[in-house]
């Protein structure tokens, strides 16, 4: 029998079916080389052998040669290298794999020793065998491709269960991003409305505080406290109403042509009377364009100089009362010929009151002017104020002379009742049931 020799490669089959090639190639074009342990004179297959044993060192393959001993003949068949097949089948595939190969080689064996010598029984017998394990690595090869393919199949099911997974859960994602979108469009307006309510409730806080402050006022102030503000009121009018006049004597003004301009073709008992029109003026000035609210007045009570309020709060109610009836009370002209300038006038208008002492008296008049605003309505909410015209009959419910008032005794006496009014000094007031009388002065009915 002669040796044919194959180069095999020197790199493993990918995979089974590589196998079972290399198996058929095996079967069908390789020999053996055989030489006997003793007197054996076969040099031709001796010679083969090493030549094959050569060729294989040349080539630079790593096979290893498995040599057998069986029936004192040493056989060299030509090995079959596995390839590592541990990432896709388990440990009990693999070692059932390996059982297999060793049957198919010992079976490859008996085949190469039923030809020496040559028994064509035992020929039959061992490639029968030999096919019955060829069979079997083929049905290995079936199963592991059909469970390749079931892997397959499982694999792409799972991959559409997790595509249309995926789908649902976009489509979820969708609606969360919507539902989202309308919970923040609800938050903003939720927000809005808190704003609202905040701002609702911190007006509803401060009128509870205004009227907690008028329920205070309401227990501290009454009549007689407001009577007494009412004579703080008018005497500071007074007050104010003789640096007036010293600074029109001064400046060269004829007090008799302002009085008259003042309160024209009056009939005065005597000539000093005639402050008494400029203390009408300034009255009027204040009171002008009077409406009665109620307001705490507690602040600009605490302070005994009306000035410090002014310089520790300019931006305050009644700061801005004294900047609107200073302009108001003093006409430019009469600034310009008291002080040469108009220069505290600007400071006035610019939000700022001058430290002067013609600026600080007006303060104090002021401050009881505005005290007595305030309390009246504290007092009684339908408190009134009322004026009398000239002319009118004296009545001594609603009207008191001012020389009464202002030198402690009655002028006319019994026969005020024959008198009427020339002009109003301060205005009248009527809290409740209570009429606190206006100061009038009087002449005598002809």
């Amino acid at each position: 029998m002669e040796c044919a020799t194959a180069t095999r490669s020197s790199k493993p089959s990918s995979n089974i079916s590589d196998i079972v090639s290399k198996f058929a190639k095996v079967c069908k074009l390789r020999s053996i080389g055989v030489f006997y342990s003793e007197n054996s004179n076969h040099h031709y297959h001796h010679s083969n052998l090493k030549s094959n044993n050569a060729s294989s060192s040349e080539d630079g393959s790593d096979n290893i040669t498995e040599e057998n001993e069986c029936g004192g003949v040493k056989i060299h068949p030509q090995p079959v290298e596995v390839p590592s097949t541990s990432s896709v089948c388990g440990d009990t595939e693999i070692s059932k794999l390996f059982d297999i190969v060793s049957a198919l080689k010992l079976a490859y064996i008996e085949l190469q020793e039923a030809h020496i010598p040559y028994d064509p029984e035992k020929i039959v017998a061992a490639n029968e065998l030999v096919v019955a394990k060829l069979e079997v690595l083929c049905n290995i090869k079936r199963m592991y491709k059909e469970k390749q393919l079931k892997k397959v199949k499982l694999d792409s099911s799972r991959f559409e269960l997790l595509k249309a997974e995926v789908e649902v859960k976009e489509k979820m994602l969708e609606e969360l991003k919507f539902q989202a979108k309308a919970k923040d469009s609800d938050i903003s307006n939720l927000r809005q409305k808190l704003q609202d309510l905040d701002l609702g409730n911190a007006i509803l806080i401060e009128k509870i505080r205004q009227e907690s402050l008028v329920r205070k006022n309401l227990r501290v102030w009454n009549v007689n406290s407001f009577e007494d503000s009412f004579k703080a009121a008018s005497k500071s009018i007074h007050d104010f109403a003789k640096p007036l006049i010293s600074l029109m004597k001064a400046s060269g003004w004829d007090l008799d042509l302002a009085a008259n301009a003042i309160e024209e073709a009056v009939v005065y008992s005597k000539r000093c009377h005639k402050k008494y029109a400029f203390e009408a003026y300034i009255a009027r000035r204040m009171f002008q364009g009077t409406s009665l609210q109620p307001y705490n007045v507690d602040g600009i009570m605490r302070y005994d100089d009306p000035f410090d309020s002014l310089i520790e709060k300019p931006d305050s109610d009644f700061a801005k009362f004294c900047t609107e009836k200073y302009l108001l009370v003093v006409h430019p002209t009469m600034e310009s010929s008291f002080f040469g300038n108009l220069d505290q006038r600007m400071f006035v208008l610019s939000g700022k009151h001058p430290r002067t002492p013609f600026y600080q008296i007006f303060a104090k008049m002021a401050k009881w002017v505005w005290i007595l605003k305030g309390i009246a309505s504290v007092i009684d909410p339908e408190a009134k104020l009322f004026v009398v015209n000239r002319g009118c009959k004296f009545s001594e419910v609603s009207m008191e002379s001012v020389e009464d008032f202002c030198e402690g005794a009655a002028v006319f006496g019994e026969a005020q009742t024959n008198h009427r009014v020339e002009f109003m000094v301060m205005p009248g007031f009527r809290i409740g049931e209570t009429v606190v009388r206006s100061r009038v002065y009087l002449s005598q009915m002809k």
